[in-house]
């Protein structure tokens, strides 16, 4: 699971080394990729982050950043300087993953000025608290726990002064199916248990019953990753049912093709110019297999429920 976040963490890195998405910071916690990734794969890149981008503001916006995001599963997610530089960031922002992974991301902070000196300046003290599995500072933190054990998960960040009656924004990118459909309708129920006003977002696969499905699990584990969870992502409505039945009140989704029909067209004329695609009926395949979910809990008086994309 590690290496394919690391393998995913690579493609985010080429497709903004070409000129999808501008991203300063990523280029010091990704090394650059030997290969080049394919066309579609880029593409469906850019509007996995389009998309968790539009919502994620939608969600800040309305909140006016009186809020917290907390990213589960971050793995070397830039997202925290992006949103300092963009004058969005919310009162504190959490990233979880394994400490393993965290280890690796502290380390490149650490001793790269341009990812440490963004945490030290919203930093009232002279240094921030910074150890081999966990940054804690005024408006960041990162934590390594696993998701699987909640108990540990929420002793780690209430440490980290994590605050329940704060509206939250919750994101999972690729997390979910790969654990238990127990296991992930138990995170899922914890962060709507939780916290009184919240959003959570969910980006991962769908459609997975039909052919191109079996051929996309059917790779991933001759790279051993197996989908464990898997049998969640059978349809749009199958995410939708896993948000409402584990204790949120509105749920939403959307394939990626959808999305991508919904981006702006100056962007899309921008990107398509960057490549050439030989094959567009691989991309729409592709983009009809991931999806973007999002569901809310409470909030009425902020507008929660009017988000969408």
């Amino acid at each position: 699971m590690s290496a394919l976040l690391f393998c995913c963490s690579q493609w985010g890195r080429f497709a903004v080394s070409i000129g999808y998405w501008d991203d300063p910071y990523i280029q010091h916690l990704v090394r650059p990729s030997k290969e080049r990734k394919a066309p579609e794969i880029n593409r469906g890149y850019f509007a996995r982050v389009h998309g968790i981008n539009q919502l994620t503001k939608a969600f800040l916006q309305k909140t006016e950043c009186h809020c917290q995001v907390i990213n589960l599963g971050a793995g070397m997610d830039t997202t925290f300087w992006i949103l300092k530089d963009q004058d969005l960031l919310p009162s504190k922002y959490f990233e979880v993953d394994f400490p393993m992974i965290v280890t690796r991301k502290l380390q490149s902070i650490k001793f790269k000025p341009l990812l440490s000196k963004p945490i030290l300046e919203l930093h009232s003290e002279d240094t921030f608290q910074i150890d081999g599995h966990m940054l804690d500072s005024k408006r960041y933190a990162i934590i390594g726990a696993d998701l699987r054990d909640l108990s540990e998960l929420e002793e780690k960040l209430k440490k980290c002064n994590m605050n329940t009656q704060l509206p939250t924004l919750l994101i999972t990118e690729c997390v979910l199916v790969y654990m238990t459909p127990e296991q992930s309708a138990n995170l899922i129920k914890w962060a709507a248990n939780s916290f009184g006003t919240a959003m959570f977002i969910n980006y991962e696969q769908v459609n997975m019953d039909d052919r191109f499905g079996q051929i996309m699990i059917e790779h991933l584990r001759r790279r051993q990753c197996d989908l464990a969870g898997v049998e969640t992502c059978k349809s749009l409505e199958s995410q939708k049912e896993r948000l409402l039945s584990n204790g949120w009140e509105t749920a939403s989704a959307m394939n990626m093709m959808e999305l991508y029909s919904k981006l702006p067209r100056t962007e899309v004329s921008r990107i398509e110019a960057l490549e050439l695609l030989d094959e567009m009926e691989l991309l729409e395949q592709l983009m009809k297999h991931y999806c973007l979910c999002w569901a809310t809990r409470g909030g009425s008086e902020l507008g929660l429920e009017e988000i969408t994309y």
